[in-house]
């Protein structure tokens, strides 16, 4: 896999807009923006600049690696049950460096195992979260820790993106793997890009076009083409 990519691993190209990466995973650009390239906030004292909490290669304008989606996409858990309070985020995420010691912890399924709780304890500490806090929070977490497949060296490889507002029975019906079609949206266990499908579609392609040309059923390329809709949509 690393030689195809020039010896450098795909999953740390700058791959995503940030717009991308909100279509992805459904999550306002907004939000991500901050996360990703930070953001000024009103005080008492005047403007005050919060730094990002996602550590991303220096581009402009900002790009985004298929790591930094995986990233986005755990801290997505907070933002479900709590205000985004950057510098405790930022806070917590320095706390889980220091202890696990390694670049980019959230991707990593030790974060899993071994990180998730004590994520948990210190940003919950930060904010003053009663227990039943931290039990939504962890249950959250899990929610999205599930829906990332790690390699043997327990790094994030893949990435089944929520594509419902809802976390629960969420389908699997489509993945992020920067090994496959250049790390574009695809149907789980095939090449097929869901901005291939949305273009032939928008093209006059009827559903049942799609289901011949690719053997898939309608209700997979339904729901793949949703996934190339605004998240309102």
């Amino acid at each position: 896999m690393m030689q195809l990519y020039g010896k450098t691993d795909p999953r740390d190209i700058p791959s995503y807009s940030i717009r991308d990466a909100a279509k992805y995973l459904r999550i306002p650009v907004g939000t991500i923006r901050s996360w990703t390239v930070g953001r000024n906030y009103p005080t008492i004292n005047g403007v005050t600049f919060f730094k990002p909490v996602i550590a991303t290669k220096d581009f402009k304008p900002t790009l985004l690696s298929f790591t930094n989606l995986v990233e986005i996409h755990v801290l997505r858990a907070i933002r479900q049950h709590h205000k985004i309070q950057l510098d405790n985020v930022r806070k917590a995420l320095d706390y889980i460096d220091e202890q696990f010691q390694v670049p980019h912890p959230l991707a990593r399924e030790k974060f899993r195992t071994d990180g998730a709780d004590l994520f948990i304890e210190k940003y919950c500490s930060l904010i003053n979260a009663s227990k039943n806090g931290k039990t939504d929070l962890k249950d959250a977490l899990n929610a999205h820790l599930e829906r990332i497949e790690p390699d043997d060296t327990g790094l994030a490889i893949k990435l089944y993106p929520f594509t419902h507002s809802h976390e629960e029975n969420n389908p699997r019906i489509v993945v992020i793997d920067p090994r496959i079609a250049f790390g574009r949206l695809v149907i789980a266990d095939t090449g097929i890009a869901t901005s291939i499908l949305a273009e032939r579609l928008k093209a006059g392609d009827s559903i049942e076009d799609l289901c011949d040309d690719y053997d898939c059923d309608s209700v997979t390329i339904v729901e793949a083409i949703r996934c190339e809709l605004p998240a309102a949509a």
